[in-house]
């Protein structure tokens, strides 16, 4: 048996790190809020609705701190005014920055509604940019203040359609597609500065965003013939990934896209 090294652990501790969240109400989202509770940090939600409490009792119950903040992904006004809010208002300080809120809305390409093109491009890529900007700023704004070797962490949550285009859904592709180029244009301006920023790609996943692929048997069988882990992942299977690029572990790793896909893209 070997010997038990408590210092590689250490790498991957979020004790005293504070993390703001999207879409962690339910799926991998929830799941990442919790693995990163589980690590230490505490967290701090996004949420549309403040009675849905079920995460935030999630995290309490191991033992970290829960803050929930009511804002709606798809306004502008409301995502702008967000980060100095939970700074200036909360008194919280940020550390971690997880972009994980997304929709998808699925029209045959010639059929797309504008409305729906905007809805989708707003809350799954300008949002992300507007929260990685402010987060970014804030953490730039007092990292003299923050112990030798801090590191700020932005992950953003792309996709498989950050490199494929997928059928019927042409506005999810896009946004995840600049997805990428969002986490590499800031991991260029900020890595230097004490700012990692990277992405995680999920593949075929059983959550409620892909009910509709999972309710049609031919699509549901031609995927997962497609992926050669044998199976669909599961919220649970982004925990690590996300506390690796979240903690110390990471620190030499930015402008990177993790693909969590059962090895699908490698097919």
């Amino acid at each position: 048996m070997g010997k038990f090294n408590s210092a590689i652990f250490d790498a991957f501790s979020l004790e005293g790190k504070t993390v703001l969240i999207t879409g962690a109400s339910r799926g991998i989202g929830q799941a990442i809020a919790i693995a990163l509770a589980e690590a230490g940090a505490d967290i701090i939600l996004v949420l549309r609705d403040l009675s849905n409490t079920e995460t935030k009792d999630l995290i309490e119950k191991v033992g970290s701190k829960a803050y929930t903040v009511k804002a709606d992904l798809a306004n502008t006004t409301e995502v702008r005014g967000l980060v100095k809010h939970i700074t200036d208002d909360l008194k919280l300080s940020i550390d971690i920055l997880v972009n994980c809120g997304g929709i998808q809305r699925r029209h045959p390409a010639e059929d797309f509604p504008d409305s729906d093109w905007d809805e989708v491009l707003q809350v799954n890529l300008s949002t992300c940019f507007t929260l990685a900007r402010d987060v970014g700023k804030h953490i730039l704004d007092h990292i003299s203040e923050k112990p030798e070797g801090y590191r700020g962490k932005i992950i953003n949550i792309a996709s498989l359609l950050s490199f494929q285009g997928g059928l019927t859904v042409p506005a999810y592709a896009a946004a995840k597609h600049g997805i990428l180029g969002i986490t590499k244009a800031l991991s260029n301006d900020w890595v230097g500065k004490g700012i990692n920023v990277n992405a995680v790609a999920p593949g075929y996943i059983a959550t409620e965003m892909n009910t509709a692929l999972i309710a049609n048997p031919t699509r549901s069988r031609q995927i997962l013939e497609r992926i050669p882990a044998g199976r669909w992942g599961s919220p649970e299977d982004f925990k690590g990934v996300v506390v690796f690029l979240a903690s110390k572990a990471s620190d030499y790793v930015s402008g990177e896209v993790v693909a969590v896909d059962g090895g699908w893209l490698a097919r």
